[in-house]
């Protein structure tokens, strides 16, 4: 992924806090977008200081603020039905980019053996009121250590994205699963709000996948790609934040139906506004 094989494909502006203009730029080998300039690390945890961060905060400020944190309570249920069909039975579970512990917690709720990591300083002292203790990051972990981990719309955040990788294949046991959930520029959604789509995040989504990148990424490591499935409510949320960004003001009726709208191609393409990727760790 060397600068001189990318291409310019879009200029996106962070909408969340600093106002300023990023490139996103064409991997065509990998068939993925990467965000250029890309923040120093000194600098980057800046661009996350904001109350909107939704993901980071336990905010139900506004009736959208609201919305979002009951469609999550129904989602994280969801996830933690699926690592449990994935896994057969209960195991040893890391989520990296916990934020503030709510997965971890519906996941202890069902006597799985969690552990988690988050970055944000902010955001670990949320989940330690809530009784989940995190850590900072996955060094303190022995290897060969976790049935299932999971990043749920983290991996995009990730500031070096191959060393994480060669991480999770330390940490999986053989035949261990990771599951990563991120947005996907090829949906309909984005392909209709172009610059102002909310997913494009920039500069703190760093990267923006495709399946072709998430398998070749990942295969490198002998963790291959098993499935792949929709993120149907990703649509709704990612198309209201885009309306915001486009017009100044959510339009909850236009957004709802362009997220049908996407949901509705998806079923045809295959290409949702997010997908979770399921991943299974095999012996090189």
């Amino acid at each position: 992924m060397n600068k001189k094989d990318l291409d310019f494909f879009i200029e996106c502006k962070d909408y969340t806090v600093s106002g300023e203009y990023f490139k996103l730029l064409l991997d065509g080998e990998y068939d993925m977008l990467v965000t250029n300039p890309k923040p120093d690390d000194k600098v980057l945890g800046t661009y996350y200081e904001s109350e909107d961060y939704i993901s980071h905060t336990d905010s139900k400020r506004s009736f959208f603020e609201k919305i979002y944190h009951i469609v999550k309570s129904y989602a994280l249920r969801k996830k933690v039905k699926l690592i449990y069909e994935i896994n057969g039975e209960k195991g040893d579970l890391l989520d990296i980019g916990a934020g503030t512990g709510d997965f971890l917690i519906e996941a202890k709720k069902s006597n799985w053996n969690i552990e988690g990591v988050e970055p944000s300083q902010q955001a670990r002292q949320l989940a330690n009121i809530k009784g989940i203790e995190l850590v900072s990051d996955t060094t303190q972990y022995t290897s060969s250590s976790f049935d299932i981990i999971t990043m749920w719309h983290v991996l995009e955040h990730v500031p070096d994205l191959r060393n994480q990788i060669k991480e999770l294949k330390r940490l999986l046991k053989p035949n261990g699963y990771v599951l990563i959930a991120v947005p996907n520029f090829k949906s309909y959604d984005a392909t209709y709000y172009k610059s102002f789509w909310a997913a494009y995040d920039v500069p703190r989504h760093l990267w923006h996948f495709s399946k072709k990148s998430i398998q070749k990424l990942f295969e490198v490591e002998s963790i291959l790609l098993e499935n792949v499935l929709p993120m149907k409510f990703d649509s709704y949320y990612v198309s209201l934040l885009s309306e915001k960004y486009k017009t100044g003001k959510m339009n909850f009726s236009k957004a709802l139906f362009l997220g049908y709208k996407s949901n509705r191609k998806g079923k045809v393409s295959k290409e949702y506004s997010s997908h979770i990727y399921i991943l299974k760790n095999k012996n090189k």
